[in-house]
């Protein structure tokens, strides 16, 4: 089943964000080539591509798991999390109905 990780950052994690990112894309790119990565991507500070010095105010994920729980703990061992940087993680089941 799929489902949506949404994480929040801790305040002023922007630096740990950028040095914890190389680890974290990394996970990413394993979903990708297991074919269970839907989407994943930051959610910027601001309206802005690039929000600068702003930064982020966290993660949205959308990938298959076997399970809610498998979920979750892929999320809680996410290099992000253990740095500190997510404050608040949910994980909730999504259905894709768009695009078909």
């Amino acid at each position: 089943m799929l489902y949506a990780i949404l994480c929040d950052d801790t305040p002023g994690s922007l630096e740990s964000r950028r040095r914890l990112r190389p680890a974290h894309v990394e996970r990413l790119r394993v979903l990708q080539r297991e074919g269970r990565l839907i989407t994943a991507g930051p959610l910027p500070a601001i309206d802005a591509e690039d929000p600068g010095p702003a930064g982020f105010t966290g993660n949205l994920i959308v990938a298959e798991f076997e399970s809610q729980e498998a979920a979750l703990a892929w999320a809680e061992a996410d290099p992000f999390r253990q740095g500190g940087i997510y404050g608040h993680v949910t994980v909730r089941p999504y259905k894709k109905v768009f695009p078909e």
